[in-house]
């Protein structure tokens, strides 16, 4: 796809204000270095707060900031340092630019979006991993498939304060064959519509040899989050399905509605399990819906679980099949607890202690072995990857070691 943008280059000479732009009496953009780190912040007419942008320069830096329609990036010396992501329209057309003690250069381009290959990087043992200094790794959705094990977790930065805070989370990928050699792959599902806030939490699953992303959108006005998804012939090139999108009915609260997983049954039955609220009692629940086609989605009468009272929405939920037993996870603030039956998706009894994998673990079944992924937190929101096996007693509950 090609894109508008405005990029703006500058050197770094020494401490002290770079370049700032006024607009009607008022500053719109500033751009300082100091103790070593420039601060860049630039405001839109969506909301009166400025966006921040910092990274770690040096005096004779080169640096730029390249302005596209749904994101932010600011570059020093050639490396990415930072990002955010825009709603609404920045006021530098007929600013005035005030420079000082740099050099400046301001121009507009197309910006054309390459694809990527399916491998972009490699790393070895993602116990205790994140992607970058100032890149965490939220929440996760492991998915298996012909011997490989897959993780789709929610790029984070700024621990959820980026875009306003509505967390502009996109979903990444990384994948290994032997959990000691990992493969990056390109980003799954990207911010590419400045009114998204954030691409929430879902699910994968392969059909007749396509993939699907199932998910919802956050979007920044709270209108309702719409359920969509993302295709690939492949497993690593995604891209939006544009045709594809829904709101669960007005039963429920539909802007909050997320975190879709999707499973087929023995029927050969697609069914959808989605976090949101009832509306006539406020309380958290799991909507339940069912489709022949992964294209039309019908909501059954009652939900797949309502949670208690002082707990809450369910966030994240997952489901598998195991040794007999049938699993519905979900994470009530933070914590995953299970629920476990011997019928598909009724005759639960819950489980006592929650899931020992500190932030909304979900599962896969890769070589026989049943494999959380979560995140462990660092300061707030987001933060390492970590791993945790289970396997199943004879009576359903679950046990654990680490991987």
């Amino acid at each position: 796809m090609v894109f508008q943008c405005k990029e703006i280059f500058f050197d770094i000479p020494a401490e002290g204000l770079l370049f700032s732009a006024e607009k009607d009496g008022e500053k719109v953009l500033s751009c300082c270095y100091k103790n070593g780190c420039v601060d860049f912040w630039i405001r839109y007419d969506f909301d009166e707060r400025p966006l921040h942008l910092i990274g770690k320069a040096k005096d004779g830096s080169k640096g730029k900031i390249l302005l596209l329609p749904f994101r932010i990036e600011l570059w020093i010396d050639g490396v990415l340092m930072d990002e955010e992501w825009p709603c609404g329209s920045h006021f530098l057309e007929n600013s005035s630019i005030d420079v000082e003690g740099c050099s400046i250069q301001i121009s507009d381009r197309e910006y054309v979006e390459q694809e990527e290959p399916a491998v972009v990087g490699t790393f070895q043992n993602a116990e205790g991993w994140r992607p970058e200094e100032n890149v965490f790794v939220g929440d996760c959705m492991p998915y298996a498939h012909e011997g490989v094990y897959h993780v789709l977790y929610l790029k984070d930065r700024h621990h959820h304060q980026s875009k306003w805070r509505k967390g502009a989370h996109q979903w990444s990928h990384i994948s290994t064959k032997n959990f000691v050699d990992w493969e990056i792959h390109p980003m799954a599902v990207a911010i590419d519509d400045p009114k998204e806030g954030s691409i929430c939490t879902g699910s994968w699953i392969c059909h007749e040899g396509k993939h699907y992303l199932y998910y919802t959108v956050r979007m920044c006005d709270g209108s309702p989050a719409t359920i969509c998804r993302s295709l690939s012939e492949d497993g690593y090139h995604f891209k939006k399905d544009r045709e594809f999108s829904f709101v669960l009915s007005e039963r429920y609260t539909a802007a909050s509605a997320r975190d879709p997983k999707i499973v087929k049954d023995e029927q050969g039955l697609f069914h959808m399990i989605i976090t949101t609220s009832l509306t006539e009692t406020g309380i958290g629940c799991l909507a339940h819906l069912v489709s022949d086609d992964l294209n039309s989605w019908t909501e059954l009468e009652e939900p797949l679980y309502i949670a208690p009272e002082d707990k809450g929405e369910p966030e994240c939920p997952d489901y598998f099949y195991k040794d007999g037993y049938y699993y519905l996870i979900c994470s009530l603030r933070g914590r995953a607890y299970y629920l476990y039956s011997k019928e598909p998706f009724s005759g639960w009894k819950q489980a006592e202690d929650p899931i020992p994998c500190e932030s909304v673990p979900k599962a896969a079944e890769w070589n026989g072995r049943l494999i959380f992924t979560g995140f462990n937190k660092m300061n707030d929101y987001a933060g390492t990857l970590t791993f945790m096996e289970a396997q199943v007693k004879p009576d359903g509950e679950l046990t654990y070691n680490k991987l």
